[in-house]
């Protein structure tokens, strides 16, 4: 049994995702103003003088037209200028909603700031003289957790390696790396999290307890979302579903999201049915009424064939009502995390998607794929510059599913299954022929579509020959390098 975890209060990660909605151009007037306000709020509650300048001020501010376009620099400015440049600038649009200059707020935010660090300062001096280790340790961490909540990256790191050094607890170590993840997620500094990440990896194998390893499965399988490598991230956020505690990294209901994206363009159809289809986590947030209560009454079963006659038919994406997903391991236990502080989701789009899939209706399929674009991909800070590709690695997995249980599909058959013209269809299949990714060719002049692929013994043969020429090649010019240094002793 490890302790309970420590640091892991700060950065507040919701404050990225307001940032990010202030400059997201998909995002609406209404959410605009809902982020700014909840930004505004906690830069108050947090005293958050440091990123406020850094944001708002009306000569450099980097969230403000005048700041977007100067090339001067915020004073103070060892601290890194990760929040443009990672959160901001990759629109590569001037915000759509300024944040307000307060000269009096930031005065106030700034003498609150320096008598907050006095007091800490004092404390450490304190402990030093008359307590022991433990106690210079604490005020140290206080130093730490204060720079991270402020917003001073570069001072929080430092900080936080301090609280580091001095620390034998392995528990402590890992949650200290985490929290500095938390901070490079925070600022989008991807190099920093990779490098933090296999640095926590390497303390919980060092002797981690079960749950610090669990939340760093979270940690893990968000960077991998966050660079594409979705492949990698599906299993972690999936297996996170049933023991996630880390709602300091997310809320339940976005881990719900990002696992079920991830497990949907990722996994093949036997692991998509068994983890995302008939998991008991997904079914209690995207099934009907009755799936629902099986799986929050443990009555779900992922087994074979299980669920099979109760997929619905997909046939039409319409909002329904928002709600927040239910995380099944805190049921009926006290939990400090109360998911009533989730914000609603409306999860119909992402479970239209996960059942026309599965089910094999590609029109509600493409109409499903749009919504979770719209809905999802276009509105958070960890999807949205992959949005493109996850669109269209989704197009192809549908193609490529309809595609493999037919030798020859009619053009004009397949374009109205998808509900697409045939011009479209003629074109989108095209790009992903000419790049190897669907084994196909199109007879326009007929109007079919041949699938070719090959058998798995002439595909084995082929790749015995290809290496087979390789390692001749290698033996060759292996062969010529003996023989001119044989010359070159005779």
């Amino acid at each position: 049994m490890g302790s309970d975890p420590q640091y892991a209060k700060y950065p507040d990660l919701s404050l990225a995702q307001h940032i990010f909605t202030l400059t997201n151009p998909s995002s609406t007037e209404p959410l605009r103003q809902t982020a700014l306000q909840k930004l505004q709020n906690g830069i108050s509650e947090h005293k958050m003088a440091p990123l406020y300048r850094y944001l708002a001020h009306p000569t450099d501010g980097l969230l403000n037209a005048q700041g977007e376009g100067s090339s001067a620099k915020p004073s103070g400015g060892s601290r890194s200028g990760s929040v443009t440049s990672k959160i901001a600038a990759k629109l590569h649009a001037a915000p759509l909603l300024q944040i307000p200059w307060d000269e009096h707020l930031y005065e106030k935010l700034k003498t609150e700031n320096d008598k907050e660090i006095e007091t800490i300062q004092k404390e450490e001096e304190e402990s030093a003289e008359k307590a022991g280790e433990t106690e210079v340790q604490a005020a140290r961490g206080k130093r730490a957790e204060f720079w991270a909540r402020v917003g001073e990256k570069d001072k929080a790191l430092s900080a936080y390696e301090a609280v580091f050094d001095k620390t034998g607890v392995l528990g402590t170590k890992i949650d200290i790396v985490l929290a500095i993840i938390r901070i490079g997620i925070f600022f989008g500094d991807r190099q920093m999290v990779k490098k933090s990440v296999d640095r926590a990896k390497a303390l919980v194998e060092s002797g981690g307890d079960w749950d610090r390893r669990n939340r760093l499965k979270a940690y893990q399988g968000l960077h991998l979302l966050t660079v594409r490598s979705y492949n990698l991230a599906a299993p972690l956020l999936l297996d996170s579903l049933s023991t996630f505690t880390s709602y300091e990294l997310c809320s339940y209901s976005n881990l719900v999201v990002y696992s079920v994206l991830a497990g949907s363009v990722s996994l093949k159809r036997v692991d998509f049915k068994t983890k995302v289809v008939d998991a008991p986590e997904i079914k209690a947030i995207l099934g009907d009424g009755e799936e629902k209560l099986s799986a929050l009454t443990g009555a779900a079963s992922s087994g074979p064939g299980a669920g099979d006659e109760e997929m619905k038919d997909a046939s039409s994406v319409t909002p329904g009502t928002a709600m927040t997903a239910v995380n099944l391991t805190t049921l009926g236990t006290s939990n400090e995390h109360p998911t009533e502080t989730e914000a609603p989701i409306d999860f119909t789009p992402l479970s239209g998607l996960v059942r026309s899939l599965y089910v094999g209706n590609y029109q509600s399929f493409f109409l499903a794929l749009a919504a979770v674009e719209e809905n999802f991909l276009c509105q958070d800070r960890y999807l949205y510059e992959h949005r493109g590709w996850f669109v269209r690695e989704m197009r192809l997995r549908g193609y490529q599913q309809l595609l493999q249980s037919y030798r020859v599909v009619g053009l004009k058959s397949m374009a109205t299954d998808f509900g697409v013209s045939v011009e479209y269809l003629d074109k989108d299949l095209a790009k992903f022929i000419a790049v190897d990714r669907i084994p196909c060719t199109i007879d326009r002049v007929n109007g079919l579509i041949e699938t070719n692929r090959p058998d798995d013994k002439n595909k084995q043969y082929g790749d015995v020959v290809k290496q087979g020429d390789a390692l001749i090649t290698k033996l060759q010019k292996y062969g010529q390098a003996v023989r001119l240094r044989g010359s070159e002793r005779g």
